[in-house]
């Protein structure tokens, strides 16, 4: 429990799940003498049991607050979090945070579609998944079994909000956000008393840029050694998935991979083989080939244009016209109009196995993603479960994905204001191998889906394999989806088993 100072009324009210004490504080300024009430962390406690992975399981589920505090022990920040917790007499029971990217989502995507031991049910073909109702069903084989889980939601997503006279932008940053996180998980330990626990770390998308920045502060600020991380859709170094700069040669080359899956997927290239050769090739001939060309520019011979041309249809399955029409540098959101234009159709960017019909079929690239029709899917089971079998009933508005001012005010800069910065990629690799470093137990699981056009998994590669990084530091896993790779069923029970794995692994070098 936070502490405050001018505490005064205190009010009781009762839940079905949990009773629970609120206490009303008047906190006043010393600067303008304004006063802004500020609630006592809230928390919905629910009990539950199951089978996981065959292992009969009673577990509570804390869905609630945690405050962030200033050098005062102040609130800053309410920090809102699912807390999975396996009644165990274990001491020390292993404990995963688990959040989702943007930056601005809520842990909606992780929670109710891979980790959570319930999960929505959507088409695993990439179908349209329709209107409501959607189906909701037990999760057994989720990794509840071998950690306890804390899903956890960024201030300004979900019930996460600001507090006090703290501006919501004080969080919205890359260095901002960071330190907020890594704040909560040495304050969720203090709360809980879990500080001898292990700790795993567990991020999708931007939520790997987080985990790697964050497992550097626990370790420098809060002295906290993590014992293992997963990426779920790497995006540590942002120049390899950035294909739509122009000059921006590495883009051209990591994206060639992913290309090539999706044109298999949808028969647009020879199909007769092995998909795994076939994908080899294509790395072969991106990094022994196509970059050197791109380097060369001008100076690119006749002949070897032509050997490159030949190239990019046979991995693209777009027209030798196009690729010289595009100097041989493919923009990955570009193609996914072009692959089956002749067909009036996109694919889609965040997993490229799904179709749109849109109107403009002229366009150079999709006005929209194919891939997000399972957004509404994904919150209305959220919102049904967290109120029926979490008991969270609460006036406040859950923010999925974010706050709508959130994205626009996201604070890249990584220098302080006056200090001279070029801006440039982000990139939170160093940090990653800075913790490595300093942490020798330490090691990466990096789940990829082939499908995936916004992360892609050559990228994760490109990135993990340099920055100092020790390749036996780092497992790579390749699923037949995209960026939410759970969407396919086989990927999602592979990608559980898989971390599951991962886990028991890291927890064997301390028995």
């Amino acid at each position: 429990m936070a502490y405050f100072k001018n505490f005064k009324t205190v009010v009781i009210f009762t839940l079905s799940a949990l009773s629970i004490n609120v206490a009303y504080a008047e906190e006043v300024s010393a600067s303008n003498n304004s006063k802004k009430l500020i609630t006592e962390a809230t928390q919905f406690v629910t009990q539950h049991k199951g089978t996981f992975n065959g292992k009969k399981l009673k577990y509570k589920v804390v869905a609630g607050e945690t405050y962030l505090l200033n050098k005062d022990e102040g609130p800053t920040a309410s920090v809102f979090s699912f807390d999975y917790i396996v009644a165990d007499d274990k001491e020390n029971r292993p404990v995963t945070f688990i959040w989702n990217g943007g930056p601005g989502s809520s842990s909606n995507w992780l929670h109710m579609g891979a980790y959570g031991p319930k999960r929505v049910v959507v088409p695993s073909d990439a179908a349209h998944p329709g209107a409501a109702p959607y189906e909701l069903k037990d999760a057994p084989e989720t990794i509840l079994d071998v950690t306890d889980m804390v899903f956890v939601d960024p201030v300004g997503t979900g019930y996460s909000r600001a507090l006090g006279e703290t501006e919501s932008k004080a969080f919205w940053g890359l260095n901002e956000d960071t330190s907020a996180i890594a704040d909560f998980i040495a304050q969720w330990l203090t709360k809980e008393n879990r500080w001898n626990a292990p700790i795993f770390l567990l991020g999708e998308s931007y939520g790997t840029t987080r985990a790697a920045a964050v497992s550097k502060v626990l370790m420098d600020k809060h002295l906290i050694n993590v014992n293992g991380i997963i990426f779920v859709s790497q995006a540590l170094d942002y120049q390899g998935s950035s294909p739509y700069v122009d000059d921006n040669i590495i883009s051209y080359i990591t994206y060639i991979p992913t290309l090539a899956a999706t044109a298999w997927y949808h028969k647009k290239v020879d199909t007769s083989g092995s998909f795994e050769a076939f994908i080899d090739a294509s790395r072969q001939f991106a990094v022994d080939e196509l970059l050197p060309a791109l380097f060369k520019g001008n100076t690119l011979s006749t002949a070897e244009r032509a050997r490159i041309v030949e190239g990019l249809q046979r991995y693209t399955g777009l027209s030798k016209q196009y690729i010289e029409r595009t100097d041989l540098r493919i923009n990955a959101f570009r193609f996914a109009k072009e692959l089956l234009r002749d067909e009036g159709v996109a694919v889609g960017l965040l997993d490229g196995r799904y179709k749109l019909d849109e109107r403009d079929d002229l366009s150079a690239d999709p006005t929209q993603d194919a891939s997000k029709a399972i957004a509404p899917a994904y919150k209305a089971a959220l919102m049904k479960y967290m109120h029926t079998d979490l008991k969270v009933q609460w006036k406040r508005k859950y923010l999925n994905p974010s706050d709508p001012e959130l994205s626009d005010n996201w604070r890249w800069r990584t220098a302080p204001d006056g200090q001279s910065w070029e801006p440039k990629y982000v990139n939170t690799a160093p940090d990653l191998s800075y913790a490595l470093r300093s942490n020798p137990q330490m090691k990466v699981m990096v789940a990829s889906g082939y499908y995936d056009m916004v992360t892609p998994f050559f990228d994760a590669e490109y990135t993990l394999n340099r920055h100092g990084i020790y390749a036996d530091k780092i497992d790579y896993y390749y699923y037949h989806g995209g960026h939410m790779m759970y969407v396919h069923e086989p990927a999602r029970v592979s990608l559980l088993k898989d971390t599951r794995d991962f886990i028991k692994k890291q927890l064997s070098q301390n028995p």
